[in-house]
């Protein structure tokens, strides 16, 4: 039998009492349900079903939360949806560029939003195309999709394109 391997829900399992002392109070109702969820997905908690077998075997198998934030219940899904994306791209080389506002900038686009964030978009699109058809650098007219990210993964204000 293969060894089990730590998942997010045995941290929450284990520390959920400490970190819900510490932090239950700022938790949004969905926070607290993905929480709840994660925690108790593929648990008792959640009920479950008997599969019985024609040798006398049976397992048990508890439901899950199917919660959109748990990492078991939508590990198949992500690996899905990536492959049906995957399958839609063209065969050419393909290149990730990330273009981030000044600090000093990025607040401005909290009250000018419109006008910042097009003002970002314009110079990312001239930048891009310029580059690509210089004949020292790839000497070609590209096609590229920009998307507008304002917040970063800590939830700091980070536009980036």
């Amino acid at each position: 039998m293969s060894e089990h391997r730590l998942e997010v829900a045995d941290v929450f399992r284990t520390y959920g009492d400490h970190f819900l002392a510490l932090w239950e109070r700022v938790l949004s109702r969905p926070q607290r349900k993905a929480f709840d969820d994660i925690r108790d997905c593929r648990t008792a908690a959640l009920g479950g079903h008997v599969q019985y077998y024609d040798c006398g075997h049976c397992a048990i198998s508890y439901n899950s939360c199917r919660n959109r934030s748990c990492p078991k219940c939508q590990g198949a899904a992500r690996v899905q949806w990536l492959a049906e994306r995957d399958a839609e791209l063209l065969p050419v080389e393909y290149f990730h560029v990330v273009f981030t506002l000044p600090q000093q900038i990025a607040r401005l686009a909290l009250q000018n939003a419109r006008r910042i964030y097009s003002m970002l978009f314009r110079a990312v699109a001239e930048t891009l195309l310029t580059i690509a058809a210089d004949p020292q650098h790839l000497g070609a007219a590209i096609g590229f999709l920009a998307v507008l990210h304002s917040w970063g993964q800590s939830l700091h204000l980070n536009p980036h394109s």
